[in-house]
């Protein structure tokens, strides 16, 4: 399957969910990472104007979304899951950060579903909820205060399952270096000049020429930042040699 495909596979379970504009949040957070399985287990709240409001151009998602009565019935059929919790508790399960799972999660997603399963605003997952996911995601936030919002959660996850699929890197805009003996020309250019500006002391130059060279080096210069550095220069000339 493309890993594209395999986000088709990916489940955002919501437990217990108390406000109905966290709901509507969390499914404009999947929308954008290309998510749309949407699982409410259980909700304490409506799809209402808030959820629909909040969901902005994610209502399908939203009105696309599988209510279920237990957890075990949201994970029915799933080969994996992975709670979202920001405490370890006393459980056995292997803890990881979103980016750590988001690999091996889209791995499992390319042949079957995968759940990613997140606890009410203000309880979290119980013990027992936990017991039945194998995974548990701390995602790392200040340890003075880690209250996470619930939609801000999933778009956490959501992104780093995204990140993974092919061609979201955004390319390198091109560009053509400039040559050796062309960037050599301009600081000869440019050290005359500075000289004939008086800003340059031939007999006593200091490190000014050889830190002018590390600050160029450092920008990297392409060809046509060189002829516009050039162009600067000429215009100082011309301007020198100007009639009051």
């Amino acid at each position: 399957m493309n890993p594209a495909h395999a986000l088709d596979n990916i489940r955002i379970v919501l437990v217990e969910t108390s406000h109905s504009g966290n709901v509507g949040s969390a499914a404009r957070a999947m929308k954008t990472m290309g998510l749309a399985r949407l699982y409410l287990v259980s909700p304490r709240c409506q799809i209402d104007d808030q959820a629909r409001a909040l969901a902005s151009g994610a209502v399908d998602v939203l009105e696309a979304a599988r209510h279920c009565e237990t957890l075990e019935e949201a994970l029915y059929g799933v080969v994996h899951s992975a709670a979202c919790t920001s405490r370890r508790r006393d459980l056995p399960h292997p803890a990881y950060t979103p980016r750590q799972a988001a690999p091996e999660l889209m791995s499992m997603a390319r042949d079957a579903p995968v759940a990613l399963v997140f606890g009410s605003e203000t309880f979290g997952l119980s013990n027992e909820q936990l017991m039945q996911c194998r995974w548990l995601l701390n995602i790392p936030a200040n340890p003075e205060y880690m209250s996470l919002n619930l939609a801000a959660a999933v778009q956490v996850c959501a992104y780093e399952l995204r990140s993974l699929v092919d061609g979201n890197v955004l390319p390198l805009p091109s560009f053509e270096a400039a040559r050796h003996e062309e960037i050599e020309a301009f600081y000869r250019a440019l050290e005359t000049t500075l000289v004939d500006l008086d800003f340059l002391d031939p007999l006593a130059p200091k490190r000014l020429m050889p830190r002018l060279r590390r600050f160029f080096a450092r920008a990297g210069l392409e060809r046509e930042e060189l002829a516009i550095w050039r162009g600067v220069l000429a215009a100082i000339e011309k301007a020198k040699n100007r009639p009051d």
